[in-house]
């Protein structure tokens, strides 16, 4: 989200009032949970080094590259972890923020009872200076944030911050972001590239199999495999009427083709090794086959 300093009628404390309040005489290296809140929850309101500001809704092109982001996201993260958009965490004494974007273990954290760190963020920047997102990229990984990403819109860029360089370093389009959360690959130009979305998602749902797609594969097998055994028994019907040296109608070739019932063709090619000719053999303008009923 763009960030903005929020409207003076709004009442919110002072920098002094939250650290005197919240930490009375706590030092500042000290490292409260990170569900434990500084920030109002539902309100906007963030904190960044002590200093608070509103965190604003986002327009279009930024809104859909969020949406997309963690579209993407959530359909390449491992079972046993979760998803959150625009989650509040605690990164310091001086600051509670939230990522556009995170992925965070789904257990809980057995220390506190409560939810663990996440262990990669995605920020996604439009009309906000990117020095903010820095700053938070600088405390995420302070805080123990494995990884941090920025999908800066207006220049369609992707970014992980670098702990070496204290900076940004560009992913290249074609790059794959490789990571134990993750149960495949995410391609960076699926996140910058809103034609590349669907495929992105298609081919990790494939790969995580939900029931839903097992049910779907698997009927999908299943009926692959009856056209197969269709084709075969609707060549023996007809190749038993011509080695037998019997004209085979057109009608006759059409009512083979169409039917769709694997009992009737077996009985139409057991017809074929005695009958005296092709119409007797197969019913033509019989009762209706499967393929007829259902249509």
């Amino acid at each position: 989200m763009s960030q903005s300093r929020a409207p003076t009628s709004m009442a919110c404390p002072s920098r002094d009032a939250v650290e005197g309040a919240v930490f009375p005489g706590v030092r500042e290296e000290r490292r409260p949970p990170v569900d434990e809140r500084l920030a109002p929850p539902e309100t906007g309101v963030e904190y960044l080094g002590g200093e608070w500001f509103i965190a604003a809704p986002a327009d279009e092109p930024h809104a859909t590259r969020h949406s997309d982001l963690t579209h993407v996201v959530r359909a390449h993260v491992a079972p046993s972890y979760k998803v959150a958009v625009d989650m509040l965490t605690r990164t310091g004494p001086k600051s509670d923020f939230a990522p556009d974007t995170s992925v965070f273990p789904a257990d809980p954290d057995p220390q506190t009872g409560g939810r663990r760190l996440e262990e990669l963020a995605f920020e996604v920047a439009s009309e906000q200076a990117l020095s903010v997102t820095s700053a938070k990229a600088r405390e995420l990984v302070r805080r123990g944030v494995r990884r941090v990403f920025c999908l800066v819109v207006k220049q369609q860029r992707m970014f992980e911050w670098s702990r070496a360089a204290e900076d940004w370093v560009r992913l290249p389009e074609d790059a794959f972001i490789e990571d134990r959360c993750l149960v495949t690959p995410l391609p960076v130009r699926a996140l910058l590239d809103a034609a590349d979305v669907d495929d992105a998602v298609a081919h990790a749902l494939l790969l995580k199999a939900p029931a839903p797609i097992k049910q779907a594969l698997t009927d999908t097998r299943l009926a692959g495999e009856l056209e197969g055994e269709l084709a075969q028994a609707r060549r023996a019907v007809l190749t038993a009427l011509e080695v037998r040296g019997l004209e085979v109608p057109d009608l006759v070739r059409a009512e083979v083709s169409r039917c769709s019932d694997l009992a009737r063709l077996e009985q139409w090619h057991r017809r074929a090794i005695t009958a005296t000719s092709a119409i007797e053999a197969v019913d033509v303008g019989g009762p209706m086959n499967d393929t007829e009923a259902s249509g």
